[in-house]
C-alpha cells in the first residue's frame, strides 16, 4: 500500500487548527475541570476563535499522582470529570444538590433513576449489558483495591491476585452495591461524554483524543489479562518498557510498564486492541497514539535492571497490526507521536497507513536546515504544534533560551516583530501541515509557571488550569484573524 492509496483519516479532511487543553484544565469549581458548562463555554469561544479540532489527554481514570498517561483502566473514563449541575439538568437531582459530594450526588442519582425505572434507567442497565467485558472487570478492581487498602494487585491475597476459586463470587454477591455504583458512575461519565461531543461536533469541532501505547502494571486491565503480558507467575513483569540512552538521558527512561506478549495478542487477532480503540473511538473523532515507534519495534528492558540501558530492541507487530485495524474499521482516524529517535523503518510503517505525525516547533532549531521540525520542511500529511503538554510554554521555552539561541530563533522565523509567543504561533497557523493545534497557555501567552508536565519530574505535575480572567478581551477575534490568514477557517464561518 502506498501513502496515496492509505484509507481517509477524517483528521485530514480539511485544513484545521486546534487547541490542546486537558479537560482537566477547565476552571470551575471542584478540583479538576468539569463536562458541564465550563466545557461548553470553552467550546464557544474555540469556535469564536476560528479553531475546529480540540485535543485531550487520555481521559482515564489516573493513578496516584495524576498523570494521564499511567491510570487504573485502559477503557473507564476518568468520574471526577462529572458535573453534578447536569444530574440536576436532568432532573435526576433536585436543585442545590449540585453542592453535595461527587460519590453521595452518584448515589442519589442512581436510586432515583432505579425507582423511576424510566428510559434513563433502562439505558443504564443496556450500557452495562453492552460494556460488561470491561466493565465488570473495572468495577471489581476498584472494590477489591479499596478492600485491600489500595495495595497494588499483585500483593492482594493469591485467589484475588490469581482471580482464583470462589472469592470474586463471593464479593460479587457482597460487595453488589459497591459495585453497582462503579458502574453507574462511568455510565454518567460517558453519558456526559458523548453529549459533549454532540455539541463540539455540531459546531464542526472535532474531538482528538490521546492513547497511550502502554498500560499501568497497577491497573484493571493487566490484573484481568495477564496472559497478554510478560508477566511471572506472581504477578511481576518479566521485561517492561522505556527507551534507550540518549542524548538527553545517559541511562535512558525505566518507564516500568509490563510489555505486552504481542505473539499472544496476534494469535488472538489482537481483540483486545480492536476493542480498545473501537470504544476509544466512540468517544472521539480523531485519536493520537502516543510512542507509535513502539508498534515497528520496541525497547524490552529486563524488570530487575534499575535503569534502561540494558535493555534491547525487540520487534514490534508492525504492519500486521494495522491491517487488522483497517479490516476492522475501514478508516484510520489516528494521529502517529513518532517524537524522538525515528528510524527509516517507523517512518516507513507511518507512511504506509497514511497516518499523520508530529512537527513540535520548539525542536525546529536544533541542528541544521534538514531539521524537519523547521516550517519549510512541513509536510501537509501531518499535526503541527508550537509545543506539546511535555514541552514549556512558548513563553517559557524562548525565556530559558541563552541570547544567540533567541536571536538564531527569531532570525529563521524573519525577524518578527511581536513577543513571543505569537511568531511562533503564526508559524504554526502558517504551516503547509493540514492540522495546526496551539496549547490553550499559547493562546493565553502564559509564561512557565503554566506549564502542564515537566517529564522526569514527579511533583508540580497536571495540575494546571486556565481562568476565564486570564483571556484578554479581543484575544479570539486576533485568533480569529490569524486563522483566517493562515486559510484554516472560512471567513464568517463559525461567528456567533
Amino acid at each position: 500500500m502506498s501513502v496515496s492509496d492509505a484509507p481517509a483519516n477524517r483528521l485530514l479532511e480539511k485544513r484545521r487548527s486546534g487547541i490542546l487543553l486537558h479537560p482537566t484544565s477547565l476552571p470551575g469549581p471542584g478540583p479538576v475541570g468539569r463536562l458541564g458548562t465550563e466545557a461548553r463555554r470553552f467550546l464557544d469561544w474555540m469556535v469564536s476563535a476560528g479553531f475546529s479540532v480540540w485535543q485531550i489527554l487520555p481521559v482515564n481514570p489516573p493513578q496516584q499522582g495524576g498523570s494521564p498517561y499511567a491510570c487504573i483502566s485502559a477503557f473507564a473514563g476518568d468520574t471526577r470529570l462529572i458535573d453534578p449541575d447536569l444530574l440536576v439538568d436532568a432532573g435526576w437531582l433536585p436543585s442545590g444538590s449540585e453542592r453535595w459530594p461527587l460519590g453521595q450526588a452518584l448515589s442519589e442519582a442512581r436510586a432515583a433513576l432505579a425507582a423511576d425505572g424510566g428510559d434513563d434507567w433502562r439505558d443504564y442497565l443496556q450500557f452495562c449489558q453492552d460494556q460488561a467485558d470491561w466493565l465488570d472487570d473495572f468495577a471489581l478492581f476498584v472494590v477489591i483495591k479499596r478492600l485491600e487498602g489500595h495495595r497494588p494487585w499483585w500483593q492482594w491475597p493469591d485467589a484475588l491476585r490469581d482471580r482464583a476459586g470462589g472469592r470474586l463470587e463471593q464479593i460479587r454477591a457482597e460487595m453488589s452495591e459497591a459495585l453497582d455504583a462503579v458502574r453507574f458512575g462511568q455510565f454518567v461519565f460517558f453519558r456526559q461524554w458523548r453529549a459533549l461531543r454532540e455539541y463540539a461536533n455540531a459546531q464542526d469541532v472535532l474531538l482528538l483524543g490521546d492513547m497511550p501505547i502502554f498500560v499501568a502494571h497497577d491497573s484493571a486491565d493487566v490484573w484481568a489479562h495477564p496472559e497478554d503480558f510478560d508477566l511471572d507467575a506472581e504477578g511481576q513483569p518479566n521485561t517492561v518498557t522505556g527507551v534507550p540512552p540518549d542524548y538527553f538521558s545517559e541511562t535512558g527512561q525505566r518507564w516500568g510498564n509490563p510489555q505486552f506478549r504481542w505473539d499472544r495478542m496476534k494469535e488472538a487477532g489482537y481483540s483486545w486492541w480492536l476493542r480498545r480503540i473501537e470504544w476509544a473511538l466512540a468517544g472521539v473523532d480523531a485519536l493520537r497514539i502516543d510512542h507509535f515507534r513502539g508498534f515497528e519495534a520496541y525497547w524490552s528492558i529486563p524488570a530487575s535492571e534499575p535503569t534502561a540501558i540494558a535493555g534491547r530492541w525487540e520487534p514490534g507487530p508492525g504492519a500486521d497490526f494495522f491491517e487488522a485495524l483497517l479490516e476492522r474499521f475501514g478508516e484510520l482516524p489516528l494521529l502517529a507521536e513518532d517524537l524522538g529517535v525515528i528510524t527509516p523503518e517507523v517512518t516507513a510503517l507511518r507512511d504506509r497507513f497514511g497516518l499523520p505525525g508530529m512537527m513540535i516547533l520548539q525542536f525546529a532549531f536544533d541542528g541544521g536546515d534538514d531539521n524537519p521540525y523547521l516550517p519549510q520542511n512541513h509536510v501537509q500529511c501531518g499535526v503541527v504544534y508550537t509545543g506539546t503538554h511535555d514541552n514549556d510554554t512558548t513563553v517559557g521555552w524562548f525565556e530559558a533560551l541563552e541570547p544567540e539561541r533567541r536571536a538564531h530563533v527569531l532570525a529563521v522565523l524573519g525577524d518578527p516583530a511581536e513577543p513571543m509567543p505569537w511568531p511562533l504561533v503564526r508559524a504554526a497557523l502558517a504551516s503547509p501541515a493540514q492540522v495546526a493545534i496551539i496549547p490553550m497557555q499559547d493562546a493565553l501567552a502564559l509564561d512557565g509557571r503554566h506549564r502542564m508536565n515537566t517529564p522526569g519530574t514527579s511533583d508540580g505535575n497536571w495540575a494546571w488550569r486556565f481562568d476565564w480572567s486570564q483571556v484578554p478581551d479581543g484575544r479570539a477575534e486576533e485568533l480569529r484573524q490569524m486563522n483566517e490568514e493562515a486559510g484554516r477557517v472560512p471567513a464568517g464561518a463559525g461567528v456567533r
